[in-house]
């Protein structure tokens, strides 16, 4: 009797303390003493710096976001512009994707007649992203239109070439996504790994490399382990976001992401992984924490 007696109340003993340990997703931060909003980062496992989508949550408003983030561990948020810059650092986050410079998604470095726009936003913003201590700022290819690869890598070079002294005397590096051309972005011309790696060969600088979009590229290639270990050298941020839909990356998806992130990891890579996927739980906060526990290898 006495043994398993002792034995269950070990076991209570130990659900107790774990529950004890658990920060509810609603409790707010504002009324959490600032030590227990700071234990939420003690939870991870410290292999993967983890971030979040700034469009995916906007339903929130940047201060809120900030103060949830925090309580998951999160450290940094993606695709946020100079504007929100001062409210990132009251709540000591990094601003991991900068953006603002950028016309478009469709209006890139591939066409030459968006040169003199494109040079003059990034000849503005990569010394404002180096004043306020950030790193990764986005640029992308832009669609098509009738452009052959070659004539869109050249453009391309022809382009950013004349920011890439700027952005490496700033210490910034300019990172063009990796985007579907199947499903989101019909007729983007960064649409496949070879593509961007193709362009970063070319530029030959580390200030120059790519944004893996996890999901983009599973919809227009697959082969995501095997593209990310062999051109992570090229790599400068990941995002996430479940396959089919776009959704939760849960187990009604294809992609594994554990792997991926044990992958990503085992390249030494040292960068943001960022939560890009649009929730369809009502409960948003729970499944951005549900993605942190699934990617926290």
């Amino acid at each position: 009797m006495s043994t398993n007696l002792n034995r269950r109340s070990v076991i209570k003993g130990i659900l107790a303390g774990t529950a004890a340990m658990s920060i509810p997703t609603g409790f707010s931060a504002l009324a959490m003493p600032k030590n227990e909003t700071d234990m939420a980062s003690n939870f991870l496992k410290g292999n993967i710096n983890h971030s979040v989508a700034r469009w995916c949550f906007n339903d929130f408003d940047i201060e809120n976001l900030c103060i949830e983030v925090k309580k998951l561990g999160i450290t940094g948020i993606d695709l946020v512009g100079p504007k929100d810059w001062p409210t990132l650092k009251k709540y000591d986050l990094v601003s991991t994707m900068c953006n603002g410079a950028e016309i478009n998604l469709v209006d890139g470095f591939n066409d030459v007649k968006f040169h003199e726009t494109l040079i003059k936003n990034y000849t503005e913003m990569i010394p404002l992203v180096a004043k306020a201590g950030y790193k990764n700022l986005i640029c992308f290819s832009g669609s098509r239109r009738g452009i052959t690869d070659e004539e869109g890598w050249n453009n391309c070079v022809i382009g950013l070439q004349k920011l890439i002294p700027l952005a490496e005397k700033h210490n910034v590096t300019l990172v063009m996504e990796l985007l579907n051309s199947k499903i989101d972005h019909h007729d983007y011309q960064c649409d496949k790994t070879f593509w961007g790696v193709e362009l970063a060969k070319r530029l030959n600088s580390e200030n120059f490399k790519l944004l893996y979009d996890i999901y983009h590229m599973q919809i227009d290639e697959g082969d995501v382990i095997r593209n990310i270990t062999d051109n992570h050298e090229y790599i400068a941020h990941f995002h996430t976001a479940g396959v089919p839909g776009r959704h939760e990356i849960d187990e009604t998806q294809e992609l594994n992401y554990p792997a991926i992130m044990r992958a990503i990891a085992k390249t030494g890579y040292k960068g943001f992984v960022g939560q890009e996927f649009i929730p369809i739980n009502p409960n948003k906060l729970a499944s951005l924490k549900q993605a942190i526990t699934i990617c926290d290898i």
